[in-house]
């Protein structure tokens, strides 16, 4: 990993940085911005201002989100140089055919001239209404087709090419897809973002993406206890309530919380932990700069993943009576 940690002129936390295939340097752990449904626009611009005060430089946005303009107020309050900033968007599943024109709205609502990222939000052009019931279904919903994600992706090439995005990527991809993309594309993607934490490691996409040299995000870090009521199910486990995390963190004297950001962080994934809390979110900053958890901790953290899912997708579906996997291709082929 990249560390490169410390303070900066102004005093604030320097996080570690992942270097890209291009090169670029981009901050190993970012404020995620979703809101989970219980935090309002202001509130999270709030967070974003105060994020960047203690020293965050990376933010994860999303034109879904439903904040992108508060949050471009908040960048502007800041002060901080764009070329300081690492600033991350997404075209949402009803703009698949509208690339340019999605990213150029999210440009104006962030009140920027680029982004540093710009990602397929999810690889489906199912649209579903914000809120809406797990079972909620669109009627024009269908598969992937691989032929009609490469037009989005020609536009998202196209991003690059005039200046609007530096880079482009994926999230909530799988293997199989991720090899026709990367078959096909011109401009490779940069990162793809997808669920990661102790009880959901993914290692086999996880080492995927990191031999295609595409950089993990990882959402939901310390296993999203906030998340929808939407998205949760009875078989779902809590990360932060795990024996083994829980010892960890008792012993080094931090939240659990903090020790799933630390695994993040040293496993080589990009963590975007939300928060509108003061103290969580500079807790989980400074701990990507504190002692580092021994090799044993590391070890004991692998040992208990679940393969706990939690957010499965299921509003993302294309036929009645599918089950969620269908989304996540478990045996290998693309659903149909």
């Amino acid at each position: 990993m990249n560390r490169g940690a410390g303070f900066s002129p102004r005093g604030t936390l320097v996080p570690p940085a992942r270097t890209l295939s291009t090169g670029a340097r981009m901050p190993a752990i970012g404020l995620g911005t979703f809101g989970s449904d219980h935090a309002t626009p202001t509130e999270i611009a709030a967070a974003v201002v105060g994020a960047a005060e203690v020293g965050y430089r990376h933010f994860d946005c999303a034109s879904v989100y439903g904040n992108e303009k508060q949050i471009g107020e908040a960048l502007r309050q800041t002060g901080i140089p764009r070329d300081e900033l690492w600033i991350t968007s997404k075209v949402w599943n009803d703009r698949h055919d509208d690339v340019i024109g999605s990213c150029r709205q999210s440009l104006a609502d962030l009140q920027l001239d680029y982004l540093d990222m710009y990602l397929v939000h999810w690889p489906f052009p199912n649209f579903h209404p914000p809120h809406c019931d797990v079972n909620s279904r669109s009627p024009n919903a269908r598969p992937y087709i691989h032929e009609n994600f490469m037009k989005t992706w020609r536009q998202m090439e196209q991003l690059v090419d005039v200046g609007l995005t530096r880079h482009i990527g994926t999230s909530n991809m799988t293997i199989p897809k991720l090899d026709l993309l990367l078959r096909d594309a011109r401009i490779k993607p940069a990162v793809n973002e997808m669920e990661l934490h102790p009880h959901f490691q993914q290692p086999e996409l996880f080492e995927y993406v990191r031999a295609c040299g595409i950089e993990p995000v990882g959402y939901c870090p310390v296993g999203s206890p906030a998340r929808p009521e939407r998205d949760r199910t009875p078989e779902d486990t809590v990360d932060i309530e795990d024996p083994v995390i829980v010892d960890i963190a008792r012993r080094i004297g931090v939240h659990p919380a903090v020790v799933c950001i630390k695994w993040a962080v040293q496993r080589g994934q990009t963590p975007i932990p939300f928060s509108t809390k003061r103290s969580h979110y500079e807790a989980n900053l400074c701990a990507t700069m504190t002692e580092s958890l021994t090799a044993e901790d590391m070890v004991r953290i692998a040992a208990i993943d679940r393969g706990c899912r939690l957010i499965k997708g299921q509003v993302f579906l294309w036929k009645q009576d599918q089950s969620w996997e269908d989304l996540w291709d478990l045996n290998g082929a693309i659903a149909s």
